[in-house]
């Protein structure tokens, strides 16, 4: 009586289990073959509960049920492997069929048939769990299932001897597959979102990098098309407009206007250099700054002193950066002139810390205190500091009445 309510235990364990299985594999078409191994569980719960009926059919229902429980486990095992053979599917349904015929058709040798049925039911069993042990890791993976299989077919062949074990064995041995399987089923899904993680991840920085690249591409496209736009009206510049103010200045009869013509063709000569983008090398650009800057302050009685870097210079300066550069020395060589009454200016270029660094110094009078303190109102100041801010930089103005002007311009390289 023990043993049976021990084997009914057992059978109704596996009920829970067989239902997560049978729900597995019908939710995951890779999984299908579990549908086997619930249908066996099944069917071996049905076996135990006619078991523990009253002696008499329910012998027969319960190891007929058993037949049926191991064809299906058989199959399940076949079926991990990839095996399907067609033979051997026919083979377990006969006997499945056999087996409660043989049983009804001559029941006064009931005891011995059911002890033969058993012993090969076990026999087919250990079969396949030993031909499945070739290759355990294709079913159960890494860990204790392996040794799990030996010890059931170890257990299995018991019940050659006077000790029927098949009631106890197979239920625990599809409760381990059971656990083994849904154990596999989770670390499938944990590894499954991780990759879906580390996917989600890798599209996100591949599409991080597309925008990026688009953004580069289209910005590349815009300047391109700045640039020969620049060109075009650089060209324009050059072609028409320089040509009839060079017309001007070798036509005109008035001094003043010849002037003004030349100073426009100047002014319209460096825009065009700055419209075309060309970087300037700064030993090149200092050469231009200071025949300009000697040549107008002497026109206009101004000693000039020039100190350039001591090193050699190697840097350049964008275009716009030179231009802007010119603006703001012109407009401090006329600053000087029209309202310094200065007689001596000093002018130091250097290149330090990463900028170019350029000191203009004279001698005069120094701004009026009429400006109210502020000295970027008058002269031009604001214009001077609005062209240094547009290449990152700063013009900075220190002046007082009686001890000069001071404009120290710094901007990086």
């Amino acid at each position: 009586m023990q043993s049976t309510s021990l084997s009914l235990l057992l059978g109704l364990m596996l009920l829970p289990m067989a239902v997560l299985l049978g729900l597995l594999a019908a939710r995951h078409a890779r999984e299908r073959h579990w549908s086997w191994l619930a249908a066996s569980m099944g069917l071996w719960s049905l076996a135990s509960a006619a078991a523990a009926w009253p002696p008499g059919q329910a012998l027969h229902l319960s190891l007929a049920l058993m037949a049926w429980a191991v064809a299906c486990l058989i199959i399940y095992l076949l079926r991990s492997m990839g095996s399907k053979p067609s033979w051997l599917l026919a083979a377990l349904v006969a006997q499945g069929l056999a087996l409660p015929t043989s049983l009804l058709l001559l029941p006064e040798h009931a005891p011995w048939l059911s002890r033969g049925w058993s012993v090969l039911l076990i026999l087919e069993t250990a079969a396949a769990l030993l031909l499945r042990l070739r290759n355990p890791g294709l079913l159960l993976g890494e860990g204790p299932a392996p040794a799990l299989l030996v010890g059931a077919v170890v257990a299995l062949a018991a019940e050659l001897g006077p000790w029927p074990v098949l009631p106890y064995v197979l239920p625990v041995l599809g409760l381990a597959l059971g656990m083994q399987l849904v154990l596999s089923f989770a670390q499938a899904r944990d590894e499954a979102e991780r990759r879906q993680l580390e996917l989600e991840q890798h599209v996100q920085s591949k599409v991080s990098e597309i925008e990026r690249n688009y953004s580069e591409l289209a910005e590349q496209k815009l300047e391109q098309v700045t640039e020969r736009e620049r060109k075009r009206i650089a060209a324009d510049l050059h072609d028409d407009l320089g040509a009839k103010l060079l017309t001007i200045v070798h036509t005109s009869e008035s001094d003043r206007i010849s002037t003004l013509a030349r100073e426009a063709l100047e002014e319209m000569r460096l825009s065009v250099r700055g419209l075309t983008g060309k970087p300037v090398h700064l030993l090149d650009a200092l050469g231009d700054w200071r025949a300009e800057v000697v040549s107008r302050l002497g026109q206009a009685n101004i000693l000039a002193e020039w100190k350039a870097p001591a090193e050699d210079v190697v840097h350049t300066l964008p275009a716009r950066a030179y231009v802007q550069t010119t603006r703001i020395l012109r407009e401090s060589v006329s600053n000087i002139i029209k309202h310094s009454g200065a007689t001596h200016c000093i002018v130091s270029c250097a290149v330090k810390d990463g900028d170019f660094q350029v000191v203009i110094q004279d001698n005069g009078q120094g701004i009026s205190t009429e400006l109210d303190g502020r000295l970027d109102r008058g002269h031009g100041m604001a214009s001077m500091k609005s062209r240094a801010k547009q290449m990152h930089g700063q013009c900075l103005v220190e002046s007082g009445p009686g001890w000069g002007t001071v404009i120290r311009l710094t901007i990086p390289l």
